[in-house]
């Protein structure tokens, strides 16, 4: 099973720095709420809606705070950016039901935003100037790169611990690494790695702003400041090679072509009269086109963030849940997330939006369920709809799956053919991880 025990990648011990303040379940450790209270804090939000455009004003002053160069900025280590945060389910059982779904299991949409914000945190945390107590950056997630799942369940009534420290930094970029623990027999035990990718902007977050460099100081830290290199690189390579960019492979050109030779109804008489039409479903399939949810999401106040945006881990929780039902729909029964990787972050989603998402099984193996949420913002004034973000998720289902099919043509590749073959792809680089 997918879900054997992982060997988490530790930091050095000397890392085991914690955040002040505490939560009864868990002495010295900071809880989310204290997160996000911290986040506000230092951005210096408003907590009241009618108040955001002034609190934005304000936010103007701090421009003079911006380094003019990386260089003028003092580098920092892994362990100057280490939290842990506690998520006190066991010991405040009041917090409780926000994180409990029906199977009596804890929501993955929730974690999904807690770990949004605590990325933000540990950046701010990096790039903390000491004598200044509001930061001039506007630090939001530019990218989820991936994450990871080694336990099929995550419990409701034990406390959960998240640990994370900035991991590579570009010149205005920063890779956080974060990991999910959860508490049982006394040990904290795995439960998911996350890789997140950060960008810093000015304070009206409309232009890049430098960060602190980063300095590795053992080995350890050389390999995993490493790793963030190869990461970029493998994004920019996988990038290159998108299917909207390049046509498919010789491989995909004839996997396609098989599915198209497979669909062909050839129950008319004579070969010669088979058209490229006349298509029949092999046995356990679905076509792609009946494999596919809707959502429609109104973007109220309540859902925005530290820059009176719609919250980055909001929208990652709303698009979670609809991949889930559709996965959960088209299994017939219940799945459990695996990974999640690439979601792009491609434009922000102002409040008040109308957000459309649009769940689409885009590949099948075994019982092995890729799904990919499209999510767009409507304008009813201009009646335009823009692209915000594309995520994907590979569910596992209890069961054995049918294979999902796409409706091809001899001699093109439609859309729905290159949802498979990017389907797949993004199941096999899961594997592959995995």
């Amino acid at each position: 099973s997918v879900y054997r025990l992982c060997i988490m990648r530790k930091l050095p011990s000397v890392l085991a720095r914690t955040l002040t303040s505490g939560t009864s379940g868990s002495p010295g450790l900071p809880d989310m709420s204290e997160v996000r209270s911290k986040l506000r804090d230092i951005v210096g939000a408003s907590t009241n809606w009618r108040d955001h455009v002034q609190a934005m004003q304000e936010r103007k002053a701090l421009h003079t705070l911006l380094a003019k160069r990386q260089e003028d900025l003092p580098p920092r280590r892994m362990k100057d950016s280490y939290l842990e945060v506690i998520l006190p389910l066991g010991s405040q059982p009041e917090i409780r039901e926000k994180y409990l779904n029906v199977h009596n299991s804890v929501r993955f949409g929730r974690i999904l935003e807690d770990l949004d914000s605590l990325g933000v945190l540990i950046c701010y945390t990096h790039t903390k100037q000491e004598m200044q107590p509001r930061s001039p950056l506007s630090i939001v997630t530019a990218l989820v790169d991936k994450i990871n799942l080694c336990q099929k369940i995550v419990h409701p009534d034990c406390d959960i611990k998240f640990t994370g420290n900035v991991s590579w930094v570009g010149k205005t970029s920063m890779e956080v690494k974060m990991h999910m623990l959860q508490l049982h027999g006394g040990n904290y035990n795995p439960v998911l790695d996350a890789t997140f990718v950060m960008v810093a902007r000015d304070p009206e977050n409309k232009r890049p702003a430098f960060v602190n460099p980063l300095i590795p100081e053992s080995p350890e830290e050389e390999e995993i400041f490493k790793q963030g290199e190869l990461n970029k690189m493998r994004r920019i390579d996988f990038s290159t090679a998108s299917l909207l960019k390049m046509a498919p492979t010789a491989e995909e050109r004839n996997i396609v072509h098989d599915i198209f030779l497979n669909t062909l109804d050839t129950r008319q008489e004579g070969e010669g009269t088979v058209s490229f039409q006349s298509r029949k479903l092999p046995p356990n399939s679905v076509w792609m086109e009946d494999a596919k949810l809707k959502a429609l999401q109104i973007c109220h106040p309540e859902e925005r963030n530290i820059f009176n945006r719609i919250f980055g881990g909001f929208l990652m929780r709303k698009a979670f849940e609809l991949g889930w039902a559709t996965a959960c729909s088209y299994g017939g029964s219940r799945p459990f997330i695996v990974s999640v990787d690439d979601i792009m972050f491609q434009k922000p989603v102002e409040v008040g939006s109308l957000l459309l998402l649009s769940g689409q099984v885009c590949y099948t193996e075994n019982n092995y369920i890729q799904v990919r949420v499209h999510s767009e913002v409507y304008n009813a004034n201009t009646r335009e709809h823009h692209t915000t973000n594309i995520f994907h998720f590979t569910f596992i289902s209890e069961n054995d799956v049918p294979q999902v099919v796409p409706k091809t043509y001899g001699g093109k590749y439609p859309i729905k053919s290159m949802l498979y073959l990017d389907g797949k792809r993004h199941f096999t680089a899961v594997m592959k991880e995995i």
